[in-house]
């Protein structure tokens, strides 16, 4: 059977990222943050290699060229050899927005910016970029400038390459996203938020959203700092837990969000994604308060059934078209 181009494309990523992890006895991610680098500049960057592994490299990086792949197709399979790396490391932090939530967000975000044809996007918690690169190998019809902010420096490495391989024009910030951000406004802001408590409680001090006592979620923090980093009437989208409005700290979030935005609507994904209720997350839609902009009569509210149910799920899709009409 002939190997679809992701196949192909995986084995080449996965093979070159072994060869180098063994060489410079670093973690699979971080050769295959090396390696990405190694495709796209076409060469070997890594002096200490021996001759033999220089030689094993060359033949795999001489066939390559981003142009013979679809950006999906790459994005794809580096996302593959990510999660083989994941699942070789065990630091809760290094956890991958799945591809059917890209997918969705970037209908949103479609949906949400119908007729904005350039747009400033900020992704501050930006992983391995692999939400970001979703949407923007969606939305083609959009002129796109975007910015990643991250504080792991593995992680960054990994969003940097993938961004190069894919030929994605963007600029990334290696920084605790919630120290002051030197990024002008953004029109959008879509983020896989990082669940937890935030330990510099001096940092949180400066927000609303700093809790009464102890640490603060780092979740809310990166909520109130995206809305400070997007401009007036401009749409945030958070992947956030279901539970977001229950917690003890919740009655502060909501006055926040009253107070600074409109909440367009919240998306429940399929419960099917998740390992179990608890973990089961929803995308939360706001836009931010702008003169003249109101809020819509009713919040789009939707439960995602299993995608593999086609025909609940196109009646889901056209509850909400039927809701973009009537509001927007």
């Amino acid at each position: 059977m002939k190997s679809t181009p992701v196949e192909l494309l995986f084995n080449e990523f996965n093979e070159t990222a072994q060869i180098l992890q063994g060489e410079l006895s670093c973690t699979y991610l971080d050769a295959l943050g090396e390696t990405g680098e190694n495709f796209f500049q076409g060469k070997i960057l890594q002096e200490e290699l021996s001759e033999v592994s220089k030689k094993r490299l060359m033949k795999h990086y001489a066939d390559f060229s981003p142009e013979k792949y679809e950006k999906e197709a790459i994005r794809k399979a580096y996302q593959l050899a990510i999660l083989k790396g994941m699942q070789q490391s065990v630091q809760p932090n290094h956890q991958m927005t799945p591809d059917a939530v890209g997918m969705f967000v970037s209908y949103l975000v479609g949906k949400f910016t119908k007729g904005q044809k350039e747009l400033v996007m900020l992704d501050p918690a930006v992983g391995t970029g692999n939400l970001l690169f979703a949407i923007l190998n969606q939305l083609l019809d959009k002129n796109i400038a975007s910015y990643g902010v991250e504080i792991d420096e593995t992680l960054i490495r990994l969003a940097y390459a993938g961004a190069n391989l894919q030929e994605h024009p963007l600029e990334f910030f290696n920084q605790d996203s919630l120290e002051p951000l030197f990024i002008d406004p953004s029109d959008v802001v879509v983020s896989d938020l990082p669940i937890g408590y935030y330990p510099n409680d001096i940092r949180a001090s400066d927000y609303e959203l700093k809790a009464g006592e102890g640490h603060s979620y780092a979740h809310h923090l990166f909520i109130e700092q995206s809305v400070k980093h997007v401009k007036d009437g401009g749409h945030l989208f958070f992947i956030v837990p279901n539970k977001l409005f229950v917690s003890d700290e919740a009655p502060k979030l909501n006055d926040f969000l009253k107070k600074h935005t409109h909440i367009q609507g919240m998306v429940q994904l399929p419960l099917s994604m998740f390992k179990n209720e608890a973990a089961a997350k929803s995308i939360l839609i706001l836009q931010k308060k702008k003169e003249g902009i109101e809020a819509p009569k009713k919040a789009l509210l939707v439960q995602l059934p299993k995608l593999s149910d086609f025909e609940a799920t196109s009646s889901v899709m056209q509850q909400m078209d039927d809701w973009f009409k009537e509001e927007k």
